[in-house]
Protein backbone atom coordinates (compact mmCIF):
# COMPACT_ATOMS: atom_id res chain seq x y z
CA UNK A 1 0.00 0.00 0.00
CA UNK A 2 1.70 3.69 -0.94
CA UNK A 3 -0.23 6.84 0.27
CA UNK A 4 -0.21 9.11 -2.52
CA UNK A 5 -1.90 13.18 -3.59
CA UNK A 6 -4.32 12.72 -6.17
CA UNK A 7 -4.22 15.78 -8.29
CA UNK A 8 -8.16 16.95 -8.73
CA UNK A 9 -9.46 20.52 -9.68
CA UNK A 10 -10.30 21.19 -6.13
CA UNK A 11 -6.63 19.98 -4.58
CA UNK A 12 -4.80 17.30 -3.77
CA UNK A 13 -6.82 14.31 -2.63
CA UNK A 14 -5.57 11.84 -0.36
CA UNK A 15 -5.64 8.56 -1.55
CA UNK A 16 -4.00 4.89 -1.57
CA UNK A 17 -2.59 2.37 -4.12
CA UNK A 18 -2.28 -1.42 -3.80
CA UNK A 19 0.44 -3.09 -6.62
CA UNK A 20 0.18 -6.31 -6.79
CA UNK A 21 3.32 -8.54 -7.04
CA UNK A 22 5.38 -9.28 -10.08
CA UNK A 23 5.65 -7.22 -13.09
CA UNK A 24 2.96 -5.78 -14.55
CA UNK A 25 1.43 -4.01 -16.25
CA UNK A 26 -2.00 -5.05 -14.72
CA UNK A 27 -5.90 -3.95 -14.95
CA UNK A 28 -6.90 -0.97 -12.86
CA UNK A 29 -9.38 -0.83 -10.41
CA UNK A 30 -11.02 1.71 -8.26
CA UNK A 31 -12.50 1.70 -4.50
CA UNK A 32 -15.64 3.98 -3.88
CA UNK A 33 -15.72 3.71 0.05
CA UNK A 34 -18.32 3.51 2.46
CA UNK A 35 -19.30 6.41 5.05
CA UNK A 36 -18.01 4.67 7.63
CA UNK A 37 -14.30 6.50 6.39
CA UNK A 38 -11.02 5.45 5.08
CA UNK A 39 -9.95 2.77 7.40
CA UNK A 40 -7.60 -0.52 7.94
CA UNK A 41 -11.30 -2.49 6.54
CA UNK A 42 -10.95 -0.79 3.12
CA UNK A 43 -7.23 -1.30 3.09
CA UNK A 44 -7.81 -4.94 3.64
CA UNK A 45 -10.10 -4.34 0.37
CA UNK A 46 -7.24 -3.01 -1.42
CA UNK A 47 -5.17 -5.53 -0.74
CA UNK A 48 -7.19 -8.24 -2.07
CA UNK A 49 -8.00 -7.36 -5.17
CA UNK A 50 -4.39 -6.45 -6.09
CA UNK A 51 -3.17 -10.12 -4.73
CA UNK A 52 -5.94 -11.31 -7.43
CA UNK A 53 -3.89 -8.72 -9.60
CA UNK A 54 -5.25 -5.38 -10.16
CA UNK A 55 -3.49 -2.38 -9.66
CA UNK A 56 -6.22 -0.69 -7.39
CA UNK A 57 -6.59 2.94 -6.58
CA UNK A 58 -8.77 4.20 -2.79
CA UNK A 59 -9.51 7.55 -3.24
CA UNK A 60 -10.62 9.47 -0.10
CA UNK A 61 -13.97 10.93 -0.41
CA UNK A 62 -14.00 12.57 2.41
CA UNK A 63 -10.40 14.37 2.01
CA UNK A 64 -12.34 17.91 1.73
CA UNK A 65 -13.29 17.81 5.22
CA UNK A 66 -9.27 18.16 6.19
CA UNK A 67 -7.15 15.48 7.53
CA UNK A 68 -9.12 12.89 10.63
CA UNK A 69 -8.28 10.08 12.68
CA UNK A 70 -9.73 6.87 11.47
CA UNK A 71 -13.21 6.17 13.05
CA UNK A 72 -13.43 3.80 16.33
CA UNK A 73 -16.75 1.82 14.55
CA UNK A 74 -17.75 -0.13 17.78
CA UNK A 75 -17.48 3.10 19.45
CA UNK A 76 -19.37 5.42 17.50
CA UNK A 77 -21.95 3.28 16.25
CA UNK A 78 -22.57 2.22 20.04
CA UNK A 79 -23.49 6.00 20.94
CA UNK A 80 -25.57 8.04 18.45
CA UNK A 81 -24.29 11.60 19.48
CA UNK A 82 -20.70 10.22 18.62
CA UNK A 83 -22.18 9.10 15.21
CA UNK A 84 -23.63 12.20 14.14
CA UNK A 85 -20.48 14.12 15.06
CA UNK A 86 -18.08 11.40 13.64
CA UNK A 87 -20.33 11.43 10.21
CA UNK A 88 -21.64 14.73 10.39
CA UNK A 89 -18.45 16.71 9.41
CA UNK A 90 -16.94 13.98 6.71
CA UNK A 91 -20.78 13.27 4.90
CA UNK A 92 -21.08 17.19 4.96
CA UNK A 93 -17.87 17.97 2.72
CA UNK A 94 -19.06 15.78 -0.12
CA UNK A 95 -22.18 15.46 -2.86
CA UNK A 96 -22.67 13.35 -5.79
CA UNK A 97 -20.96 16.34 -7.49
CA UNK A 98 -17.38 16.69 -5.77
CA UNK A 99 -17.75 12.70 -5.97
CA UNK A 100 -17.61 12.69 -9.86
CA UNK A 101 -14.73 15.29 -9.39
CA UNK A 102 -12.83 12.41 -7.50
CA UNK A 103 -14.03 9.68 -9.84
CA UNK A 104 -12.75 11.67 -13.00
CA UNK A 105 -9.56 12.40 -11.35
CA UNK A 106 -8.88 8.98 -10.16
CA UNK A 107 -9.44 7.46 -13.48
CA UNK A 108 -7.38 9.98 -15.00
CA UNK A 109 -4.37 8.82 -12.17
CA UNK A 110 -4.87 5.41 -13.50
CA UNK A 111 -4.52 6.13 -16.94
CA UNK A 112 -0.67 7.79 -16.47
CA UNK A 113 0.12 4.59 -14.88
CA UNK A 114 2.78 2.69 -16.58
CA UNK A 115 1.67 -0.10 -14.25
CA UNK A 116 -1.87 0.40 -15.34
CA UNK A 117 -2.94 -1.16 -18.71
CA UNK A 118 -4.13 0.70 -21.08
CA UNK A 119 -7.74 0.93 -21.17
CA UNK A 120 -11.50 1.03 -19.64
CA UNK A 121 -10.75 -0.52 -15.76
CA UNK A 122 -12.95 -2.06 -13.40
CA UNK A 123 -14.94 -0.06 -10.44
CA UNK A 124 -16.43 -0.90 -7.15
CA UNK A 125 -18.64 0.76 -4.07
CA UNK A 126 -20.39 0.07 -1.21
CA UNK A 127 -22.88 1.96 0.89
CA UNK A 128 -22.44 5.58 -0.68
CA UNK A 129 -19.81 4.46 -2.84
CA UNK A 130 -22.32 2.25 -4.78
CA UNK A 131 -23.79 5.10 -5.80
CA UNK A 132 -20.54 6.77 -6.75
CA UNK A 133 -20.06 3.46 -8.64
CA UNK A 134 -23.39 4.29 -10.89
CA UNK A 135 -22.86 7.78 -11.49
CA UNK A 136 -19.56 7.37 -12.33
CA UNK A 137 -20.35 4.48 -15.30
CA UNK A 138 -22.80 6.79 -16.79
CA UNK A 139 -20.61 9.81 -16.68
CA UNK A 140 -17.89 8.58 -17.88
CA UNK A 141 -18.66 5.59 -19.42
CA UNK A 142 -15.74 5.08 -22.22
CA UNK A 143 -13.22 4.53 -19.16
CA UNK A 144 -15.32 2.11 -17.41
CA UNK A 145 -15.55 -1.61 -18.66
CA UNK A 146 -16.74 -2.88 -15.20
CA UNK A 147 -18.87 -1.74 -12.66
CA UNK A 148 -20.44 -3.12 -9.27
CA UNK A 149 -22.23 -1.78 -6.40
CA UNK A 150 -22.83 -3.37 -2.76
CA UNK A 151 -25.45 -2.54 -0.22
CA UNK A 152 -25.91 1.01 -1.71
CA UNK A 153 -29.06 2.92 -1.26
CA UNK A 154 -31.62 4.98 -3.26
CA UNK A 155 -30.00 3.91 -6.39
CA UNK A 156 -33.46 3.72 -8.55
CA UNK A 157 -36.17 6.57 -7.46
CA UNK A 158 -38.29 9.08 -8.45
CA UNK A 159 -35.41 11.83 -7.53
CA UNK A 160 -34.48 13.77 -11.04
CA UNK A 161 -30.89 12.74 -10.22
CA UNK A 162 -31.41 9.15 -9.48
CA UNK A 163 -28.35 7.17 -10.53
CA UNK A 164 -30.67 4.64 -12.92
CA UNK A 165 -31.62 7.63 -15.12
CA UNK A 166 -27.89 7.24 -16.55
CA UNK A 167 -28.41 3.63 -17.54
CA UNK A 168 -28.93 4.70 -21.27
CA UNK A 169 -25.27 5.88 -21.28
CA UNK A 170 -23.43 3.03 -19.48
CA UNK A 171 -20.93 0.81 -21.42
CA UNK A 172 -19.79 -0.71 -18.47
CA UNK A 173 -21.20 -4.37 -17.55
CA UNK A 174 -22.73 -4.03 -14.14
CA UNK A 175 -23.51 -5.58 -10.65
CA UNK A 176 -25.81 -4.38 -8.22
CA UNK A 177 -25.92 -6.33 -4.94
CA UNK A 178 -28.58 -5.10 -2.02
CA UNK A 179 -29.60 -6.26 1.11
CA UNK A 180 -32.68 -7.52 2.21
CA UNK A 181 -32.96 -5.77 5.28
CA UNK A 182 -32.20 -3.01 3.82
CA UNK A 183 -34.65 0.14 3.46
CA UNK A 184 -32.54 2.04 1.08
CA UNK A 185 -32.67 -0.45 -1.95
CA UNK A 186 -35.98 -2.29 -1.46
CA UNK A 187 -37.02 -5.10 -4.22
CA UNK A 188 -38.90 -2.39 -5.94
CA UNK A 189 -36.08 -0.24 -6.32
CA UNK A 190 -33.50 -3.43 -7.52
CA UNK A 191 -36.92 -4.08 -10.27
CA UNK A 192 -36.66 -0.55 -11.38
CA UNK A 193 -33.20 -0.49 -11.64
CA UNK A 194 -32.59 -4.04 -13.32
CA UNK A 195 -35.63 -2.87 -15.99
CA UNK A 196 -33.52 0.62 -16.84
CA UNK A 197 -30.45 -1.20 -17.71
CA UNK A 198 -32.37 -3.90 -19.83
CA UNK A 199 -33.74 -1.48 -21.03
CA UNK A 200 -30.50 0.12 -22.39
CA UNK A 201 -29.26 -3.09 -23.33
CA UNK A 202 -26.54 -3.21 -20.53
CA UNK A 203 -25.14 -7.01 -19.71
CA UNK A 204 -26.58 -6.88 -15.83
CA UNK A 205 -27.32 -8.43 -12.52
CA UNK A 206 -29.22 -7.04 -10.18
CA UNK A 207 -30.13 -8.87 -6.77
CA UNK A 208 -30.47 -8.48 -3.43
CA UNK A 209 -28.69 -10.70 -0.87
CA UNK A 210 -31.01 -12.71 1.43
CA UNK A 211 -30.34 -12.99 5.07
CA UNK A 212 -28.27 -9.54 4.37
CA UNK A 213 -28.28 -6.02 6.54
CA UNK A 214 -26.92 -2.66 4.60
CA UNK A 215 -22.87 -3.11 5.17
CA UNK A 216 -22.65 -6.58 4.98
CA UNK A 217 -19.34 -6.75 3.42
CA UNK A 218 -17.58 -5.01 5.78
CA UNK A 219 -15.61 -7.36 8.76
CA UNK A 220 -15.70 -4.33 11.34
CA UNK A 221 -19.10 -3.47 11.12
CA UNK A 222 -21.73 -5.40 13.34
CA UNK A 223 -23.92 -6.16 10.47
CA UNK A 224 -20.90 -7.99 8.72
CA UNK A 225 -22.29 -11.58 7.23
CA UNK A 226 -19.62 -13.45 6.31
CA UNK A 227 -21.49 -15.90 3.38
CA UNK A 228 -22.78 -12.64 1.91
CA UNK A 229 -19.26 -11.07 1.63
CA UNK A 230 -17.71 -13.94 0.37
CA UNK A 231 -20.15 -14.34 -2.15
CA UNK A 232 -19.66 -10.39 -2.72
CA UNK A 233 -15.95 -10.89 -4.22
CA UNK A 234 -17.04 -13.85 -5.87
CA UNK A 235 -19.43 -12.54 -8.16
CA UNK A 236 -17.36 -9.29 -8.29
CA UNK A 237 -14.23 -10.60 -9.11
CA UNK A 238 -15.87 -12.83 -11.81
CA UNK A 239 -17.51 -10.00 -13.44
CA UNK A 240 -13.77 -7.90 -13.14
CA UNK A 241 -12.03 -11.14 -14.58
CA UNK A 242 -14.15 -12.25 -17.41
CA UNK A 243 -14.18 -8.26 -18.60
CA UNK A 244 -11.01 -7.11 -17.89
CA UNK A 245 -8.58 -9.85 -17.86
CA UNK A 246 -9.96 -11.57 -20.47
CA UNK A 247 -10.01 -8.89 -22.69
CA UNK A 248 -6.52 -7.95 -21.81
CA UNK A 249 -5.65 -11.66 -22.63
CA UNK A 250 -7.24 -11.65 -26.36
Amino acid sequence: MKEIALPTPDGDARAFTFQPAGDGPWPGAIIFMDAPAIRPALFEFGERLARHGYFTLLPDLFWRAGPYAPINIKEVFADEAKRREAFGKLMGSTNPEKQLVDAKASLDYLAKQPEVKSGPVGITGYCMGAGVVMRAAGTFPNHIAAAAGFHGGRLATDAPDSPHLLAPKIKARVLVAGADEDAGFPPEQADKLRAALDAAGIDNEVTIYKGAKHGYTMPDLPVYNHDAAERHWTEMLALFDRTLKAKAAA
